[in-house]
């Protein structure tokens, strides 16, 4: 198993599919479907080093695209569900005022597991700044990229 692990891991650092890679896992895993980039962005750093930063910045790139996906994603929810109807529960309408009163700086917990990505669409629910949203998103998944691969590198250092 680890022989086959090894193999996969090596083919996706290639310089023909690692960034590329990294690209499409830190896409999809901003989504609401879960899946984590950070193994895959750890994996390409651990087999070739010198891809610190590259690897670091196509993962944050991909992921702040990811978001905006969902924040559009809400926006469109919103409008489809303002047809439908009219009544929320009180809890909803506690954390959509919470968020509210945040604004954009909200996107900075877009990092989070679990919450950040609805997070991106509820912004885009509340019709928040899109461009203010998109600028905290990217610094939050910054953010974690560098801080959690760095302590990967440090955990497991090879």
């Amino acid at each position: 198993m680890e022989i086959w692990l090894d193999a996969l891991l090596a083919w996706l650092a290639l310089p023909k599919f690692g960034l590329s890679t990294v690209f499409v896992v830190a896409f999809i895993s901003a989504t609401l479907l879960p899946l984590g980039s950070e193994p895959v962005v750890y994996g390409l750093i651990r087999l070739n080093p010198a891809m610190f930063w590259p690897a670091i910045l196509v993962a944050t790139a991909g992921n702040t695209l990811g978001g905006m996906l969902d924040w559009w994603l809400g926006y469109g929810a919103h409008q489809a569900t303002d047809r439908l109807t009219k009544k929320h529960s009180r809890f909803h309408l506690r954390a959509l005022d919470w968020l509210e009163r945040l604004g954009p700086k909200a996107c900075l917990l877009s990092w989070l597991p679990l919450v950040g990505d609805p997070l991106c669409a509820v912004a885009g629910w509340l019709r928040l700044p899109f461009w203010p949203c998109a600028l905290y998103m990217l610094i939050g998944k910054f953010l974690r990229y560098l801080v959690m691969t760095t302590l990967l590198l440090y955990v497991f250092p090879g």
